[in-house]
Parts: C-alpha cells; sequence; structure tokens
C-alpha cells in the first residue's frame, strides 16, 4: 500500500463509502465531560481523500478518523496512572491501485492523540489489513491532520494530512536500501498532503495535569 492515484467519480465514490463506516472501541475507563453531556477531551473526526504533492498518479488515497482523547486511562508498566496522551478510536486507511484496478484497506486501533489548535498527532496499531495488502498487523502507523476550517459548500478543502510511512519519511537510506523505523506514540510528519474531497474536524484541549494523590 505504497503512495495513492484518482479514477472515475463512481468508483471514487465507492472507494470512499467504503472507509466511512468505523466502529470506535470505548476505553475502559471514562473519559469525563461537560454538564451537557459533550466530551471536553480532544478528537480527531472526519474521512477525506488527498493527493501526494510529489506523485501524478491515478491511484486513490484516503484516511478515516474517529480518534477520541482518553487521558490516563491505560495503565502502563511503571506508569500506573497513564499518560495524558491516552487515546481510543479507530483509523482507517484506503489505497486504490489504478495499476491493479483493487482497493487495499487497512485499520487500526488508536493509543495516542495529541492536539493543537486547527492540527492533530494520532497513532494507531493496525488489526485488519485486507487481502494483498502490505504487512502492518501489529504495527504502529503514524498520521497528522491539518484542520483549515470552513468546509463551506462548493468550496475546496484546505485541510492537509501526513503519514509516518511517506516516501522519505521515517526512514534511512544507504547503499544496501531503505530501512524503515519503528514509529513510537503520536510520532507523524507534518501534514503534507492537500485533502481534494472530504474533511476532517480537530476539536483540541490542552492536555491534563498528571493526577495527583
Amino acid at each position: 500500500m505504497r503512495p495513492v492515484r484518482s479514477i472515475p467519480h463512481a468508483r471514487k465514490a465507492a472507494a470512499v463509502a467504503a472507509i466511512i463506516t468505523v466502529a470506535a472501541a470505548s476505553p475502559t475507563s471514562a473519559t469525563g465531560g461537560t454538564a451537557g453531556g459533550r466530551s471536553s477531551h480532544a478528537s480527531v473526526t472526519g474521512a477525506g481523500e488527498f493527493r501526494l504533492p510529489y506523485l501524478d498518479d491515478a491511484d486513490i488515497r484516503s484516511f478515516t478518523f474517529d480518534a477520541h482523547a482518553a487521558p490516563y486511562s491505560r495503565p502502563l508498566p511503571g506508569v500506573p496512572t497513564g499518560l495524558p496522551t491516552d487515546a481510543y478510536g479507530t483509523v482507517t486507511v484506503s489505497h486504490y491501485s489504478a495499476e491493479r484496478d483493487v482497493t487495499y484497506t487497512a485499520e487500526g486501533t488508536v493509543d495516542c492523540l495529541v492536539t493543537a489548535p486547527g492540527s492533530a498527532t494520532v497513532t494507531a496499531v493496525i488489526f485488519k489489513v485486507s487481502a494483498g495488502g502490505p504487512d502492518w498487523v501489529g504495527r504502529r502507523l503514524g498520521f497528522s491532520v491539518h484542520d483549515a476550517g470552513g468546509g463551506k459548500p462548493g468550496r475546496a478543502s484546505r485541510d492537509r494530512v501526513g503519514f509516518s510511512w511517506a516516501d522519505g519519511v521515517n526512514t534511512t537510506y544507504t547503499e544496501e536500501g531503505g530501512t524503515e523505523f519503528s514509529v513510537g506514540p503520536c510520532m507523524a510528519p507534518a501534514a503534507f498532503a492537500p485533502v481534494t474531497s472530504g474533511g476532517y474536524r480537530v476539536r483540541h484541549t490542552d492536555l491534563p495535569p498528571w493526577p495527583t494523590g
């Protein structure tokens, strides 16, 4: 599932529709909320196609995010409180290969989320890959999102995305070839790829203080 290209509208719409349904997994502890029941924590949601500025191809690449912060919800060895960046949810990757005329998909469980106004970094551990897709099961992938706002009818999206397996990212090249490194929690490049259809919403909230007592 290397970098993605553009095809006739009917097939394009079908490829996007295939990834819109996302089932988020609930965290093991409550995430808190406001008096009105609305979550007070950060989130990244939405679905969109994007293009790679350095490639001119006919592939279609898209991400769907349903990621929600759940601070201090995942106890770790040596960190029984969990971390302020703990999160839950699902990320879906879709890549239509024009050369092979097939769409590959992958789904991952969100494990980390950090936001700033209009931007976010998310990581997810892949648990499912469609037939013929990359050997990603069990691997953590990194994603970045730039929410440019707007989203008005008739206007092109100004959102952007980035990802850890892009060409030249997270890989060192030598005469022997390329070596790709593992991705740590909440690690991803800047959102370099323009969104061409759909879009994302980043709901920013500062990371909460460490628990006391």
